[in-house]
This record gives structure tokens, C-alpha cells and sequence, in this order.
């Protein structure tokens, strides 16, 4: 054999005094991917074309399934209709994605009640687990749009809004019931007659999970859920609780909440024509505790606190029959709230702060305001429960905007008759700021003097005792630089006024002072307390506060 060696092997041998050289080693594992890197690329092509295919099928899908389903939820749905102008179905994850999904009352279509410009549903895969298929919906920056037409209608329509057809519907989207429903961005306007003062809620996170209860086992609320919110454009609002949506015959739900900084003024139109209430500024702020349920029904307000409000309540003949169903209402209301074993109802601390509360009565000529300025109102310990203990009420503020005026009150509620204590001292007032009054009543006014009021009322038992005693100081009625543009016959009534007032004056004092003492039934055990009062303050003030005057000579001053 040659002993000649090839180029290569004289390569590799090493000159004389040098290392050897090393030649590195194969490694078995890049053999291996050598020899499967064809098998794997076409498994990972096949792979993503597949994908690919089945992500341009799903297309071909999507206007026959929108169609469909646009038809299937119109037919579900009753009193309104939908349209669905885009849909994309992913076969890869089972989801479907609407676009610009728009509800609309048939009634009154314009404006739509709903338009959400985004809804996901899917399944919740988390659940799978467990064994059982239900589905996540996701509503990206929906709006709900409602005005005072579309609520009239509601209220008119026989079947309940639940009836008609929102779950049947929501299946017509998906096939599977709702587990986890999020919301996020919502928008929630109402509006009542002013188009111009719409009250808003914006910016809503709503999260509610196991729906279903899958995870349900010993739990009284087993479906966690969290809203958030910006209230009347600069307010903050926060609940946090639980819920049971399976509950029979209604769902119930349990939760804390939390709201402050909210303006009030944007609920002007609404006070204004259901209750005649007029309201300008003033800021809320609250918390408290809500469990509703079939089986529990507990509120207890921990704290509501009112700052800078201007309210009215405004009287007038037309609104009578109006304030008569309302006073019913609330007393039927209060007759099923009273000391109920199945509802606690619980007000643990109200303050109404730097307030102008006022009553406008409109049924007299002239109308006359009545007012409160500076007011500070609280109550603490209010209960539909006796067994709570008494509720306690303190009044601060100036009467008609002058004199210091303190009222205070205890209440208790009772299945029959609410045990009620009124006090009320006001002093050193103004009295030509209540001239209207005087006018109203009495048909003269005053250029000068003071007025005061002291009251205490005790119902109990159905029975109360008690008085009203105002008192007028310094009073001038007639004064011929004001009264110059009067009829000859008005400025003889108001002499003659003036004159009684003089004889009515102690010999020590020129004060006028009466006292109209009150007792007996209150009458009818059903009979609401606030309404005998309102009865006794309209008899007993005003006849009190006009001591001794010839009404008939009213006739002769026009």
C-alpha cells in the first residue's frame, strides 16, 4: 500500500513544534433536525395554510350569518326592532363580532334606544373547564339613549320590559348562555322634557362574572360584579358586590356603594314636572349598603350629604289632583314600609348643608314665597323599624332670609301612628319680608316691625297637643308715602288694621302675640302625619299671624 498521503490528510497533520489541530464534533441533536427540517417546515406550512383558508372562509360566512341573525332577533324581540349592518364571524376561537348594532322602540324609533358600535361574544373558554360551555359577551362603548316619549310608552305597554324578548334575543347572537358580560366606555342619557339638560352618565365599567353560578355551590351571591362611572359629567360613582341572576322570580343582588361630587342641577327638568319642585346647584355625596332579593330586602344609607342647593316646591291649584295621587302613593308606600319584618330601610346620617329651601304657594293672590336661607338640615337614626329607636331632625337657618330660626323633631315609626315631637323657635325676622303673605291673608302689608314663631306639636297614640303662637313687634301697617298709588278704600282697611294691632298691644309691651293651642284626634289612623301637619300650619299659622283682623273688611279695600 502507498504511504502517500492525500492533500487533505497533509492538511490535517501539524507542522513540526506546532499543536495538534482539533476538528470539532457533530452533535447527534443537529443530525437529527437536518434530517426532519423538510417533514416539520411542511407540517407548519400545511398548519398556517389551513389557518389561513379558514381565516378567508369566514368571510364568505359573515353576510349570510348577519343576515340571519338580524332576522332571528327582530322576530324575538317585541315593541322593538334591530339592525345589524356588519358582523364578522372567527371560525379559529368560535367568536362573532358585531358592529354597529342599533335597537330601536317601535313607537318612537328616533332617537334609537341603543347603538352599540361593538359586541363580542365568544365563548369563555376559563369555563370549559368545568365542563361546560356558556359564552362572554364584551360591549365596547355602547350608548343608551331614552327620552321622556320612550318612557311613556313603556310605562303604557302591558308586558314588562324583561318579557320581551332581550334573553331570546341575546341567544340569536350566541348559542350559549351569557357567563361574563363586561362593559366598557357606556354611555346612559336620559332625557326628559328640556332637550337641553339631558341627565348623563358616562364613562360606565361594568364587569359581572359567573353568571350562570357555575361555581355557585354554597353562596347566597355567587356572581362577582363591579360598576364604575362618571355621574352628571363631573360626579363619581363605585358599586362593588355580588348578584344572583338564576334567582327566582327576580334576580337579587347584593353591593356596596359610593358616590360623590355629583351636581344636582341636571335633575331640575325632571323635579320640575313631577313634583312641581324647582332646583338649582347643590353637589351629593353618599354610601351605603343594598341587598335585593327575593328573600331580603335591606337598605341602610350610611351617609347622604347635600351641599349649596336651591330648592323650591311651588303650589298651585292645577297641581292639585297631582299632589293629591303623590301623597296617596307615598302613604300607601309608607303603610307597607312600616315596621315590615321582610324590608329594613336605614338612614344613618342626611345633612343638608349652606341651602335655601322655600315653599311657593301659588294658590293665593297675591303668590307668596316662603323660605329658609343658610339652611343646615340633619337627620340621624331614620328606620321603617320601631324597634330601631327614635330618628332625630335639627333645622338651622334664617327665615326669610333675616330672622334665626331652629327647628328640631323626633320620630318614630308605628304600625298605626307615628309618634312625632316638633319644636320650632323663629325670631327677630324682618316683617316686611313677609308682605306677600300679609297680602295674600290679610289684604294689607307693613312698612315696619318684627315677627317671631314658637310652636311645639306631640303626636302620639293618635292624639295631639300642642300650640302655635306668633308674635309681631314694632308693627307700622299704614304709611302714606308708600301707600300713595292705594284705592281710598285700602288705605282705610289698612288703618283699621293698624288700629286693631295697637289695641291688641299689652300695656307693657308693643307686642301682639296670640296663641292658638291644639288638641284632639288626629282623625283616621291611616291619615299621614305630614299631611295633618301641613293642615294644622295653613289653620293655625295664618289665623294666628293675623290676630284679631276683620277679614270681611277685605271686600271693602279692593
Amino acid at each position: 500500500m502507498s504511504s502517500e498521503r492525500s492533500p487533505q490528510e497533509k492538511k490535517s497533520v501539524p507542522e513540526r513544534g506546532q499543536p495538534p489541530v482539533k476538528h470539532p464534533k457533530r452533535s447527534p441533536i443537529r443530525a437529527i433536525g437536518r434530517g426532519v427540517s423538510r417533514t416539520a417546515l411542511w407540517t407548519v406550512g400545511i398548519i398556517l395554510g389551513l389557518i389561513v383558508l379558514l381565516f378567508i372562509a369566514s368571510f364568505f360566512v359573515d353576510e349570510p350569518m348577519r343576515k340571519a341573525m338580524e332576522r332571528s332577533m327582530n322576530q324575538k324581540l317585541s315593541g322593538y326592532s334591530v339592525t345589524l349592518p356588519k358582523l364578522h364571524f372567527q371560525l379559529i376561537g368560535l367568536s362573532v363580532t358585531l358592529r354597529d348594532l342599533t335597537i330601536r322602540q317601535k313607537a318612537h324609533p328616533e332617537p334609537p334606544v341603543a347603538v352599540i358600535p361593538r359586541l363580542h361574544a365568544s365563548l369563555h373558554w376559563r369555563e370549559i373547564l368545568s365542563g361546560l360551555l356558556v359564552s362572554d359577551f364584551y360591549f365596547d362603548h355602547p350608548r343608551l339613549h331614552i327620552n321622556l316619549p320612550q318612557l311613556r310608552e313603556e310605562a303604557r305597554d302591558p308586558m314588562p320590559l324583561k318579557e320581551k324578548g332581550w334573553q331570546e334575543a341575546a341567544l340569536a347572537i350566541y348559542p350559549f348562555q351569557i357567563n361574563l358580560l363586561r362593559i366598557g366606555d357606556g354611555d346612559i342619557v336620559y332625557v326628559d322634557e328640556d332637550a337641553s339638560r339631558p341627565i348623563h352618565i358616562s364613562q360606565l365599567q361594568f364587569r359581572a362574572s359567573n353568571i350562570r353560578n357555575i361555581h355557585s355551590k354554597d353562596r347566597a351571591y355567587p356572581s362577582p360584579i363591579h360598576a364604575e362611572a362618571v355621574i352628571f359629567e363631573k360626579g363619581k360613582g363605585v358599586l362593588d358586590g355580588n348578584a344572583d341572576f338564576l334567582a327566582e322570580p327576580y334576580a337579587g343582588f347584593h353591593v356596596l356603594y359610593k358616590v360623590e361630587k355629583v351636581p344636582l342641577d341636571d335633575l331640575h327638568p325632571l323635579l320640575a314636572r313631577m313634583a312641581d319642585m324647582t332646583l338649582k346647584g347643590g353637589t351629593l355625596a353618599s354610601e351605603g349598603e343594598v341587598e335585593y332579593a327575593p328573600k331580603a330586602k335591606f337598605v341602610e344609607v350610611k351617609d347622604i350629604s347635600i351641599a349649596g342647593l336651591h330648592l323650591d316646591y311651588t303650589h298651585t291649584a292645577a297641581a292639585a289632583p297631582k299632589e293629591s295621587a303623590a301623597k296617596k302613593n307615598v302613604k300607601e308606600a309608607a303603610k307597607k314600609a312600616s315596621n315590615n319584618p321582610d324590608m329594613v330601610l336605614k338612614l344613618d346620617k342626611f345633612e343638608l348643608v349652606n341651602s335655601n329651601l322655600g315653599l311657593i304657594n301659588k294658590t293665593k293672590d297675591p303668590a307668596y314665597r316662603i323660605f329658609v336661607s343658610g339652611a343646615d338640615f340633619r337627620v340621624t337614626n331614620l328606620s321603617n323599624h320601631a324597634e330601631d329607636g327614635l330618628a332625630h331632625a335639627k333645622l338651622t337657618g334664617k327665615f326669610m332670609g333675616s330672622g334665626p330660626a331652629v327647628a328640631t323633631a323626633s320620630f318614630r315609626p308605628e304600625n298605626k301612628m307615628a309618634d312625632l315631637s316638633i319644636d320650632i323657635a323663629i325670631e327677630n325676622t324682618d316683617l316686611t319680608t313677609m308682605n306677600d303673605m300679609l297680602r295674600a291673608y290679610g289684604k294689607f302689608d307693613v312698612t315696619r316691625g318684627e315677627f317671631a314663631f314658637y310652636s311645639q306639636l306631640r303626636i302620639k297614640n293618635n292624639h295631639i297637643e300642642g300650640y302655635v303662637k306668633p308674635l309681631l313687634s314694632n308693627m307700622k301697617v299704614y304709611d302714606p308715602e308708600q301707600d300713595r298709588e292705594k284705592s281710598f278704600f285700602h288705605k282705610l282697611y289698612e288703618m283699621i288694621v293698624g288700629g286693631v294691632a295697637k289695641l291688641l298691644e299689652s300695656t307693657k309691651t308693643s307686642d301682639v302675640a296670640t296663641q292658638a293651642n291644639i288638641s284632639g284626634e288626629v282623625g283616621s289612623a291611616s291619615a299621614s302625619v305630614w299631611q295633618v301637619l301641613g293642615k294644622l300650619f295653613e289653620n293655625a299659622f295664618v289665623k294666628a299671624i293675623l290676630p284679631g283682623f276683620e277679614r270681611g273688611l277685605a271686600r271693602h279695600a279692593k
